[in-house]
């Protein structure tokens, strides 16, 4: 497997146009980018785009909030632009992502981009919704692009088979380790089975997993790894391979821990919100019960009286789960209080703070949730709560390369203790 590490990935930007990149991009998709406000590409945009443009397969590594989707999106359309006449239910194209809110996210962003391909019908795939809806539009309007989640995916491949994947030319497991985590294993493995060998493939994780590795190794074919550092290397370096980087977070993120007793959790909570009334926060809990919780309690504090504070969990309605989401990211500042159904690829923008009331056991959840802040090279900040008997866990993320600062539980938190 060939290697590309792509440099300076802090910087939001590189000096690289899109209209630089070789082979060139059509005008409409440069239109579309102008359009848009994309002039200039981040680094693993400049990497990546050229890469699958030229017919390779590409394993990206890279950290969250680098700008993979457009990374994926522009070459996809590129390719499908080279096929100017598919048949209705011919399928050219598949984009794969673990959750209904990130795969509506990249339905969006390609949006722009789809719309430059004359007789391109694309498709959404994610629960919530009746399947038998979606069998009865593809039936009547066809599809040749399908974005979705894998169980859906997998339910309209076994349903119809009006659907033509003989001439697929493109295939993006997008989070491709959240993919494996959340036990996709199998219908990703049959949704693969079902494509031709002779096509592209894009493989995007920002944490790289032995079952990413397996999959990798399965589903493409020579491929190219583009690796997004937070600290470069040299290639020349023997032991890249181990310590290729220094921090598998941005280094425009800064993570503390506070280590307070289970009792004293909830006033220090609120302490921080209180001195944050002004930014834009993701909160992060265990449970649905506890977001349940917390979004009664927190709403009926005199000291937060007039913030705007949002629940979004795993449990609620899909439309539910949309309004709350849209709503949050309209947002200039406000509390989102959310399980890790927000926690992957989802772009809000300008949150300024994370914040994780309960440390995840998996190190990896721990880099996707604090990946919602400092994207494309802003500032932001991260906070886990730790009890005491936690403590082994800051020494556990330092040495997989996620380094954290002490806080100092605060002495003006209010006394509070909900019941």
């Amino acid at each position: 497997m060939a290697s590309i590490e792509a440099s300076n990935p802090n910087r939001a930007l590189t000096d690289t146009r899109f209209s630089d990149l070789k082979p060139p991009l059509s005008e409409p998709v440069l239109e579309a980018l102008t359009q848009s406000g994309f002039e200039f590409c981040t680094p693993v945009q400049a990497a990546t785009i050229p890469l699958l443009c030229s017919y390779k397969d590409v394993a990206v590594d890279a950290a969250t909030g680098s700008g993979k989707t457009l990374a994926f999106v522009v070459p996809l359309v590129e390719i499908l632009r080279r096929f100017t006449s598919p048949k209705p239910h011919q399928v050219m194209g598949i984009v794969v992502s673990p959750t209904r809110e990130l795969s509506s996210q990249i339905f969006h962003v390609a949006e722009p981009f789809i719309s430059t391909l004359a007789n391109v019908k694309p498709m959404l795939l994610v629960g919530g919704t009746e399947v038998k809806a979606d069998t009865r539009k593809i039936e009547e309007e066809g599809a040749n692009l399908l974005i979705g989640t894998p169980g859906r995916l997998y339910d309209i491949m076994e349903r119809m088979d009006i659907l033509d994947f003989r001439n697929l030319e493109i295939l993006i497991l997008d989070e491709a380790d959240r993919l494996l985590d959340m036990g996709f294993q199998k219908q990703i493995t049959s949704v693969i089975s079902c494509l031709p060998k002779l096509r592209r493939t894009g493989l995007f994780s920002a944490t790289q997993t032995e079952a990413v590795e397996e999959l990798s190794k399965a589903g493409l074919r020579n491929p190219v790894r583009v690796e997004v550092r937070s600290e470069t290397k040299s290639l020349n370096d023997s032991s890249s391979s181990q310590q290729s980087a220094s921090s598998k977070t941005p280094s425009s993120l800064h993570i503390e821990y506070l280590e307070c007793e289970a009792d004293r959790k909830p006033a220090q909570l609120v302490d921080l919100l209180i001195k944050n009334k002004t930014q834009k926060i993701i909160i992060y809990f265990m449970t649905c019960a506890c977001v349940d919780y917390w979004g009664v309690v927190l709403p009926h504090l005199a000291a937060l009286k007039g913030l705007s504070i949002i629940s979004l969990h795993g449990k609620m309605k899909q439309t539910a789960r949309e309004k709350a989401l849209a709503l949050f990211t309209s947002l200039s500042s406000g509390i989102l209080l959310c399980t890790d159904v927000a926690a992957r690829g989802l772009d809000i923008p300008g949150v300024d703070c994370i914040v994780q009331f309960d440390p995840p056991q998996d190190p990896n959840v721990f880099i996707h949730r604090v990946g919602r802040t400092a994207r494309m090279g802003r500032q932001g900040s991260a906070i886990v709560f730790l009890l005491p008997k936690e403590e082994a866990y800051v020494e556990f993320l330092r040495i997989r390369r996620v380094p954290l600062e002490e806080r100092k539980c605060s002495d003006e938190a209010p006394d509070i203790v909900p019941q």
